[in-house]
């Protein structure tokens, strides 16, 4: 058989086949299911009664589906102020070719449509681009509480008339009208929340009031409160895996390596023996608890005038608060190999898994590190805007908008990387198990034991020294003003319905200062020879022992369950009363020295102006309706960012080293591209319940804003690692794509339905990563770095297909279900490569039942392992997410027409997202993330 037409076999997850299963199922019986639906639409009376619930959000959003122009689902609220899930992502991951990833406490934050990463997707706010604060475009939904909206459409073919930028697709959250349901309506909810994990409870608090004065003014105004505290349990790695060059095995593309310590030398010869090349070991690893205190505010309006029938004018706007510090308590390990530094190794499979540590001198034994790591997060985010709408003539209407969106993030010099590093002679074994956490073996000199020691608080603050102290954290501010005016002409004559016309200008503004004290060296101003050891702080530095309940309960392995916790603020203050005592280094002690500063290197000015104009002609005949036109981009963009060059690199000890940068100098850049985007979409109905749908067009993404300025840093010199990172530059290519859509969707029976789509997109520039070895930035002393960059890729394609399926029985119980896979490839260079982001598969099976008060459903939606970065340590070494199954049920009761009690279960599996780095043969543990589950219950008064 030739190789072309081979068969191959994919395993199927369990989701996945219960899925494919129930479509099969459901699709033989449909046909008894439309013909019941036939004869109870037959008996249904005139009476007009209005549906609130799951059942009556699942019905909106499939008229919605149905009736679009183009390939798209979507979801609405259940009622008023009350949405399907309390996060929006979350409500999302249900919808076909969805994917989401998660924040810490497991709240879903970035979205992914058909496998392709948030990079690809755009989400607007009422077709109005909203303000982020990341450092890139992707909006971070866990800034917005579900409360605001009132429904989002997940639009996956491109049309003339919707904003540019996606190319995965394009999620569109829309706002109540207080004109959907007339009159003086309202709801006020409260809810309590704990975390099994943690034992931490939340509350809620959310208000929506809507009104109208006649059919000319309405109102609506919204505010939610909440405040919910929640654990992580996390391992990873900041130092990574080191391993050697080898310079003769093209195949591994790794000739340098990145062992600064030295080549893993495991028979001590002093030479890279040919079975020695591109030998992995740790370089350092991490494991502990993430408390975060999540807080979150924000309070919406719409106000809406109707003068006369042809004249509407809409202000609406909302404003957000996102307040969530994180604690991370963690223990830190830095075994990187370095000469004399490892014995008894065992190797296999090309990685040594298995080592001692016992050198007496004490910077080249394994010394323990306490790891306080913070993140100073919050987010204002605010939309401000105004629509009008007028129709001109019976066949003319204009219509006309403008916005203000921003976000704000000033975390600068607040956030913390602070290690207290152990100072006791010790002897420790390293065992990698394929675990998340290696087994570690430490035992001191005085015959105490790192594990049973931490869990009953024998180690004190004399055990320790200061070490590397990393304050930093960066100010990010976006602001994007924009303006539309658009007409539609009626023309009902040669086939063609309405011509539309339409222009655009958005004007974007992103600046991101990074204040940090790596620039100024005082990251290393306690460390080395002018360590302090940390009973002569006094100040209660050190104080609590940490041993959380179920800690890494799914992670086997012996390892410390247990840990110290050491409180920032005091270690500040205990810092700042040392100084003047003389520095070992020379002078004395200054913690103005180590204070954070404004870092040039990593800070951006970035102005993107964009114009567009589109045509389209939407068309219609017997049986069917089209749309064809094209849209016109126009964007310039401006940048600015620091560079410094090094003068100096001063080793303090092992693996700690001091950068002294040049006085920073301006780089500025400029770019511009246009982009003519058609596109075309034609519907046949081919029965009154069966309809075919093709689409294609040419999408365009634009590369995040962080990639556009030519920042660059090399921190990681100080813990001994010379790499060298590039951001961006403003000359990178935006991303392009032929897409092609084909789908068939059957509604068989009311409110239900069966559907099939397969897509095609052919992408070039998408934007990559490349990793050299061995680089020449001009350093002192010719010392050779790596560098990272992005570049733009070849060319990529991305391929799959959806099935869905939707019913509701008259009885009460409903199911949805659907898969979607895709497949992809990338091309760099000429070489191929995985296409990062983008996961194989993605499948949900939902349950519900409702019928009378009550209301119950269940949902889980699972997302295949998928590549996360490639070449990370040479050709196909790359890293993946773990497949991931989220669950969630929900119970609810309305003890009558005015007061609705609920239940709501979240990650009821206690599912993990884990990392891995590897190929083929070898699998080694690089990320895991623990959320457990968490309960709330809720009450609702609505009137």
């Amino acid at each position: 058989m030739s190789p072309r037409l081979q068969p191959r076999c994919f395993a199927l997850h369990p989701l996945t086949l219960a899925g494919l299963m129930a479509l099969t199922a459901f699709g033989a019986v449909a046909p008894a299911w439309a013909q019941e639906a036939a004869k109870a639409e037959t008996d249904n009376t005139l009476d007009r009664v209005e549906v609130t619930g799951t059942r009556a959000s699942l019905q909106k959003s499939l008229a919605l589906k149905r009736n679009a122009a183009g390939v798209q689902d979507s979801i609405s609220a259940t009622e008023l102020g009350r949405f399907p899930d309390n996060n929006v992502a979350d409500s999302l991951s249900h919808i076909t070719g969805v994917s989401i990833s998660r924040t810490a406490g497991g709240e879903g934050q970035k979205v992914s449509i058909r496998g392709l990463g948030p990079e690809y997707t755009i989400t607007t706010f009422n077709s109005r681009l909203l303000g982020t604060d990341s450092a890139g475009r992707y909006f971070a939904y866990d800034v917005l509480p579900a409360d605001v909206i009132s429904g989002a459409d997940v639009v996956k073919s491109a049309q003339a008339s919707l904003v540019e930028g996606a190319i995965g697709g394009l999620v569109n959250l829309r706002s109540a009208s207080p004109f959907d349901q007339k009159g003086q309506r309202g709801l006020l909810r409260v809810e309590a929340d704990r975390n099994q994990m943690s034992s931490l409870n939340g509350t809620k608090l959310s208000g929506t009031y809507s009104n109208t004065f006649g059919d000319q003014v309405g109102v609506l105004l919204g505010v939610v409160y909440a405040k919910r505290d929640v654990r992580t349990d996390t391992a990873g790695n900041d130092g990574g895996w080191s391993r050697n060059p080898a310079p003769n095995k093209p195949e591994l593309f790794w000739p340098w390596g990145n062992t600064w310590g030295g080549a893993i030398d495991p028979n001590g010869n002093g030479q890279l023996d040919p079975d020695e090349e591109g030998l992995i070991g740790p370089g350092q690893f991490r494991f502990g608890t993430i408390m975060e205190k999540k807080e979150r505010m924000a309070l919406s309006g719409k106000v809406e005038w109707r003068p006369s029938s042809d004249v509407k004018v809409v202000v609406d706007g909302f404003k957000t608060r996102l307040d969530s510090p994180q604690v991370g308590y963690q223990l830190s390990f830095y075994p990187l190999y370095a000469p004399g530094r490892w014995s008894n190794m065992k190797i296999t499979n090309g990685v040594v898994t298995d080592f001692t540590l016992a050198n007496p001198d004490p910077e080249m034994a394994l010394n323990p590190e306490l790891l306080n790591k913070t993140e100073y997060r919050v987010v204002d985010t605010a939309m401000y805007g105004a629509n009008a709408e007028w129709k001109i003539s019976p066949t003319l209407k204009a219509t006309g908008d403008i916005y203000k969106s921003t976000s704000k993030r000033h975390s600068g010099g607040n956030d913390s990387y602070v290690v207290l590093r152990m100072n006791q002679p010790n002897v420790t074994r390293i065992q990698l198990t394929g675990a998340a956490v290696p087994d570690v073996k430490t035992t001191f000199t005085d015959g105490r034991d790192l594990q049973t020691g931490l869990a009953q608080g024998l180690f004190k603050a004399s055990d320790f020294n200061t070490h590397y102290f990393s304050l930093a954290g960066d100010n990010i501010d976006d602001k994007i003003d924009g303006a539309t005016g658009n007409l539609e002409w009626k023309l009902d004559r040669f086939y063609i319905d309405q011509l539309k016309f339409g222009l655009s200008q958005t004007n974007r503004k992103k600046s991101r200062d990074l204040i940090n004290n790596a620039f100024n060296a005082g990251d290393g101003h306690y460390s080395g020879a002018n360590a302090i050891n940390v009973g002569a702080l006094g100040g209660n530095v050190i104080n609590q022992t940490l041993s959380p309940s179920g800690f890494m309960d799914g992670v086997s392995g012996n390892f410390p369950r247990s840990f110290l916790g050491f409180d920032i603020n005091n270690y500040l203050q205990a810092l700042q009363a040392y100084d003047g005592k003389p520095r070992p280094g020379g002078g004395t002690y200054d913690f103005s020295k180590a204070a954070p500063a404004w870092n040039p290197l990593e800070s951006y000015r970035v102005t993107e102006k964009t114009t567009t104009a589109f045509m389209q002609a939407d068309l219609s005949g017997d049986g069917w309706n089209a749309d064809v036109g094209v849209r016109f981009v126009k964007t310039k963009t401006t940048s600015q960012a620091w560079d410094a060059k090094i003068v100096d690199i001063i080793e303090n000890g092992a693996f700690n080293y001091t950068a002294v940068y040049a006085p920073p100098s301006v780089l500025q850049q400029e770019s511009s591209y246009n982009f003519a985007l058609p596109s075309v979409n034609f519907t046949w109905l081919i029965t009154n319940d069966l309809q075919l749908r093709l689409g294609a067009a040419k999408t365009m993404a634009r590369p995040s804003v962080d990639k556009l300025a030519p920042t660059s840093t090399t921190q990681s010199i100080s813990w001994g690692d010379f790499t060298q990172v590039f951001g961006g530059n403003a000359n990178l290519k935006p991303y392009s794509a032929r897409q092609a859509d084909v789908s068939l969707e059957w509604y068989y029976a009311k409110d239900s339905a069966l559907n099939f789509a397969v897509y095609q997109k052919n992408i070039k520039n998408q934007i990559t990563s490349e990793y050299l070895t061995g680089q020449n930035i001009g350093a002192p002393g010719g010392r050779l770095f790596n560098v990272s960059r992005p570049i733009n890729g070849d060319k990529a394609t991305a391929r799959g297909f959806e099935i869905g399926l939707q019913h509701l029985f008259d009885n009460g119980f409903g199911v949805r279900a659907q898969y979607t896979r895709n497949k992809s490839r990338s091309w760099v260079g000429g070489e191929e490569r995985a296409l990062e982001g983008i996961a194989p598969a993605t499948s949900s099976l939902g349950l519900l039942y409702e019928k009378g008060p009550w209301s119950m459903s269940a949902t889980a939606d699972h997302t295949d392992a998928f590549v996360t970065a490639t070449n990370v340590l040479g050709a196909g070494f790359n890293e993946r997410a773990k497949a991931v199954t989220w669950a969630t049920a929900q119970i609810a009761y309305e003890v009558n027409k005015w007061l609705r009690l609920s239940i709501e279960g979240n990650n009821l599996t206690d599912a993990t997202q884990e990392y891995t780095l590897g190929n083929d043969s070898v699998k080694l543990p690089q990320g895991y993330y623990r959320y457990g589950r968490s309960f709330t219950v809720g009450a609702s008064i609505k009137f």
